[in-house]
């Protein structure tokens, strides 16, 4: 492995942006993304998404399961993004959420910090992924939990990154911070409930300077900050948050990929001139996490 390290960050900033890997926004052409592996799947009790749906008389059906993670494949790659996967660990049910287990940045992937008992050994398979890949890590979270629900790379120079002292720390927000304010971006921290598990699930990029947010589930502190950096807001019901209707992934060039029943957000992306991709993911936001849960993107152009 010519190029692996477990540390490539400097740690008086300056680290130089890694190539070809790497993003510095959550809106660029996507080139290569992240997958976990569905194969031992299935829905916990640990997530207020899940419990909703099993106490609403839902099933979790494999067979359908998978069809529909082949389905998300398939537009992947016909939108010229190439699906990577990490390796099954029959341990793991929820290691099919792979944004939450690492997080890409302009100079390397960062090795997370998982918060739920069942998720604490996916950093395994995520380490073995990018030493197979020779992709060197910037480096691994060591406070406290922090999960890629949590962390935007909003735009060019800015992080967001949300916390609710639970699946994200105060501990682990901060080690973050300090990293990334040492490489000149702006870090901007929210803090938010813990019933709505990740930030991703009420706040999402669509495109340069447009996001999907559910106003009625965040503060004016947000709101205000998004208004200061002339980000235009497509207001989403709360309603469709209980449905993981938020949470999507931009695939760039005014293309993002939505889940079928997320109809709101699709009618007014349509609306403001997005060409929407729209398969049906149910089985997944069901138990706890949607497309955006499901993928960490490796490369995307930069803009």
């Amino acid at each position: 492995m010519a190029n692996f390290t477990y540390q490539r960050r400097n740690t008086d900033g300056k680290t130089p942006e890694l190539s070809p890997w790497g993003m510095n926004s959550e809106y660029g052409v996507l080139r290569d993304v992240l997958i976990g592996p569905m194969d031992h799947y299935s829905w916990q009790t640990g997530n207020a998404m899940s419990r909703r749906a099993i106490r609403l008389g839902r099933e979790f059906d494999p067979k359908v399961a998978r069809q529909q993670y082949n389905e998300m494949l398939d537009i992947y790659r016909s939108q010229g993004a190439t699906p990577h996967f990490l390796e099954p660990d029959e341990n793991l049910p929820y290691q099919i959420y792979a944004r939450d287990s690492s997080v890409m940045t302009p100079w390397g992937p960062i090795v997370t910090q998982m918060y739920s008992p069942w998720r604490r050994g996916e950093w395994v398979e995520v380490v073995k992924f990018y030493q197979r890949m020779d992709i060197p890590l910037y480096d691994i979270v060591t406070a406290g939990s922090l999960e890629g629900g949590d962390f935007m790379v909003l735009e060019p120079g800015v992080i967001l990154c949300g916390y609710t002292g639970e699946r994200t720390s105060e501990a682990g927000l901060n080690q973050m911070r300090q990293w990334v304010e040492a490489e000149g971006w702006e870090f901007k921290s929210y803090q938010f409930d813990p019933y709505f598990l990740h930030l991703d699930v009420k706040v999402a990029m669509l495109s340069e300077k447009l996001a999907a947010v559910c106003t009625e589930a965040v503060e004016d502190e947000l709101l205000d900050w998004f208004k200061a950096r002339n980000i235009e807001i497509i207001d989403i019901s709360y309603r469709s948050v209980l449905e993981l209707g938020v949470n999507v992934v931009a695939l760039g060039n005014d293309r993002v990929l939505i889940p079928a029943a997320s109809t709101e957000l699709i009618e007014k992306s349509k609306a403001h001139g997005l060409e929407v991709f729209a398969p049906d993911m149910s089985m997944f936001t069901s138990g706890g996490g949607g497309v955006h849960c499901m993928c960490q993107p490796l490369r995307r152009d930069p803009v």
